[in-house]
């Protein structure tokens, strides 16, 4: 999730553990804690592009990593705080901090390696990177908190929000289910016989929701909003494997391969040749000409030919927007 909310979360967890102890304090752990995975991105950012993605949500995420973690900075706080907290208090703060992050983390379509060193990442996907009314109630929450002393009217601040919160997550996943009956069901009734579906949210929303489905030779693509009352229709994206032929072997093809799962086209424009991950949707719906939400070009260096990701305009993000926009209401 985006940064503020892992801040919110990790405030509300730190009250939640320390609040009795560390009274508003809470605020300055729980904000670094909530966010401390993601410093992965920092690290990232000094690697090579494609390494930098490979690392997010890796080790910076797991569990394995948690438990060692976890007691060291426990007593580091108790110094700090001067005996103030107890050093099984403050190491489970710590703790439920970290693994509330990468349990959030898990609802996304990127998901976490919470049991790194193992390679497999688990994604639920059934809530986008930024959602509102997830970090809302929580936000409300901590706000009431800031406006008195009194620890158990606090305790009762944070936890009607972190069950406010959470059982936005739970109706996340029973909506992904009914969308999920939704595809299936299309499918099934168009005679169309598939090997994988994947079915995610679109940004900022739990109503219009993308499928990608996998056949031998194609990608079939579509969407379905809870207003719909439209049958549901797919678009044939070609998989293109004699493309790949021409990167068999290239390493950033092989680690690109991994970060998305199998689930990605190879596509040429001008005599370039571009890798487009399918799990974060489409920026248009020209089908001929069709632009991905994160695609990589392979571009010859001195290094040989490696991938750089293929920057955003500046006018993306608003025709996403729109397009989420009109489809939302069932057009």
């Amino acid at each position: 999730m985006d940064s503020f909310t892992q801040i919110v979360l990790g405030i509300a967890v730190a009250e939640i553990c320390a609040g009795k102890e560390l009274k508003n304090r809470t605020f300055v752990y729980g904000a670094i804690l909530g966010t401390l995975p993601d410093f992965d991105v920092i690290i990232g950012s000094l690697l090579y592009p494609v390494d930098g993605v490979m690392i997010h949500r890796g080790i910076s995420h797991s569990l394995l990593l948690f438990l060692f973690l976890s007691p060291f900075l426990g007593w580091l706080i108790t110094k700090i705080e001067k005996k103030k907290i107890n050093f099984t208090k403050a190491t489970t703060m710590v703790f439920w901090c970290l693994f509330t992050h990468v349990l959030l983390d898990m609802f996304t379509s990127w998901g976490t390696q919470i049991l790194w060193p193992i390679e497999k990442r688990f994604a639920l996907k059934t809530i986008f990177v930024i959602d509102p009314l997830y970090t809302i109630p929580l936000l409300i929450a901590i706000l009431f908190v800031l406006k008195t002393k009194n620890f158990l009217l606090r305790k009762k601040y944070i936890t009607r929000g972190l069950l406010i919160s959470s059982s936005y997550l739970l109706l996340s996943c029973a909506i992904k289910l009914y969308a999920l009956h939704k595809f299936e069901k299309a499918l099934h009734q168009q005679g169309i016989t598939y090997s994988e579906i994947i079915v995610k949210p679109t940004a900022f929303n739990l109503i219009l929701w993308n499928a990608n489905v996998a056949t031998p030779t194609d990608y079939l693509l579509s969407d379905y909003s809870l207003f719909d009352s439209q049958p549901i229709s797919f678009t044939n994206y070609s998989k293109n494997t004699d493309l790949e032929t021409k990167l068999k072997g290239n390493p950033d093809f092989e680690k690109l391969k991994k970060i998305s799962e199998g689930w990605y086209i190879i596509s040429n424009d001008n005599a370039s040749l571009y890798f487009n991950d399918l799990r974060f949707g489409l920026l248009n719906n020209d089908s001929n000409h069709p632009q991905f939400a994160f695609s990589y070009q392979f571009v010859n260096t001195k290094y040989g030919l490696q991938a750089i990701e293929v920057p955003k305009e500046k006018g993306d993000g608003k025709r996403l927007l729109e397009k989420i926009f009109r489809r939302l209401k069932g057009n």
